[in-house]
């Protein structure tokens, strides 16, 4: 089949076939058709959607682009979550080492950044020596021995998907749901997983900035994870404001160890991470009720086995033995740090999320284009909560950069992006829906 007549059967509105779509992600992996046709399809499915259909079509061929894992011989049930992504969401650094401690199995493959969204193995890639790429037989070894690992795709797991993935970042076609869909199950599946969790964000931090858009997204996903084979669910969380009070790499994965050890923990990272361990456990099979499942991951991580399981899978890919204890002596650091301070009294009443996000990709924390390198150590800290008291002459986040220039040009950035008002605003709800299979 010519790649440009399905590229053309879907821009002119047509439902492609199961054999069709197959043949187009077999010429995808092999490297037979150009990225121009690539865009053009993304493009072409963005404009026109994908049946139920086509989207569980596109997922499985994906899927089978390269190996699918067997977790079978594993003692306990194998479970995951993903994000559709957001600004300052280091969920999964803590969410997979808490489920593990509480007796699943997290192979967690998970995906860089898109847009003005931090990606999970970039932060990941923070950590010297950290192995975010290993081959299968050190993933296998790294989740029997320690209940969990996180890492990016091995260069056999839905390859499709990572040459797809790429270019999607720079053709405008991120939003659309059947690729979002696809792309992210894809992995999962590959996996060999036996239950999922969606984390959908909406707000002006999330790809789906409104709820009924979050909630197609949503149901696409545990539609099509079922219609695969995949049992799964969904949380829809908000994004109105960045989820951790850091946003950029090294400094979110610093965030991550400080919730870990109780050091310090945001209140809507909590919740939101809570609720999906919860949720995660259900799906497993190990808890009968959320209530039950709060406070076994409430009980892991006041407890220090989480910690200790992100300490032990850290070591076992290839970072310090002894990061947990001492993450600021690997983390790489900016040399120049700025606070962003304001010139009045009042509340925190918005946040342009989006905005926070692009300030930390212009630093270099984040790519315009697929061969972009990143920054690991810039980024922002400190930033205040919507609901925030300040005075004149306060800072609303700590910049990261590399130069004076670049801190100054960030910080204007977050200036711009925060609302001041007089009277503090109404907290908003973290954990918005829950969405079963029908």
């Amino acid at each position: 089949m010519l790649p440009q007549e399905i590229i053309r059967r879907k821009r002119d509105g047509y439902k492609l076939s199961a054999d069709e779509i197959a043949a187009f992600i077999t010429g995808l992996t092999a490297g037979s058709i150009s990225e121009g046709q690539v865009g053009a399809f993304a493009m072409a499915v963005f404009l026109n959607g994908m049946s139920r259909e086509e989207a569980v079509a596109l997922t499985i061929a994906m899927r089978d682009s390269g190996d699918v894992l067997d977790w079978s011989d594993l003692p306990g049930p194998v479970t995951d979550k993903h994000s559709t992504g957001g600004v300052g969401d280091n969920v999964s650094l803590m969410l997979a080492p808490i489920v593990a401690a509480c007796g699943a199995y997290v192979p967690m493959i998970s995906g860089r950044g898109l847009g003005h969204t931090g990606g999970t193995l970039d932060k990941m890639d923070a950590i010297p020596g950290y192995a975010s790429q290993p081959d299968v037989a050190l993933f296998r070894k790294t989740v029997l021995e320690t209940g969990c690992a996180i890492i990016g795709q091995t260069a056999n797991l839905a390859p499709a998907d990572r040459r797809l993935y790429a270019i999607r970042d720079v053709t405008g076609t991120v939003e659309s749901v059947p690729l979002i869909t696809a792309s992210i199950l894809s992995k999962k599946l590959a996996a060999g997983l036996g239950s999922l969790v969606l984390d959908v964000k909406v707000g002006n931090g999330a790809f789906m900035e409104k709820s009924r858009d979050a909630a197609v997204l949503a149901n696409s996903l545990v539609e099509v994870a079922n219609g695969a084979g995949l049992s799964a669910s969904a949380l829809v969380t908000g994004m109105n404001e960045p989820l951790a009070s850091a946003a950029g790499n090294a400094v979110e994965v610093k965030n991550a160890v400080d919730f870990l050890t109780g050091r310090y923990r945001d209140r809507r990272l909590e919740d939101v991470t809570l609720a999906l361990a919860a949720e995660m456990l259900q799906s497993a099979g190990l808890v009968s009720s959320n209530q039950d499942g709060i406070r076994r991951a409430t009980e892991a991580l006041a407890g220090g086995r989480a910690a200790a399981v992100f300490a032990r899978m850290v070591s076992a890919l290839g970072g310090p033995g002894d990061f947990i204890e001492k993450p600021e002596k690997y983390l790489p650091a900016a040399p120049v740090e700025l606070a962003v301070k304001v010139d009045q009294d009042g509340f925190v009443t918005g946040i342009a999320t989006r905005d926070i996000g692009l300030a930390v990709v212009t630093l270099g924390g984040g790519r315009s284009h697929p061969d972009d390198k990143i920054d690991h150590a810039v980024g922002l800290t400190g930033l205040l909560p919507v609901g925030a008291e300040l005075h004149s002459g306060e800072a609303l986040a700590l910049v990261h950069a590399r130069t004076n220039a670049e801190a100054e040009a960030a910080a204007a950035a977050v200036r711009a992006a925060y609302t001041i008002g007089g009277s503090k605003p109404p907290a908003e709800k973290t954990v918005l829906r829950r969405i079963l299979p029908r």
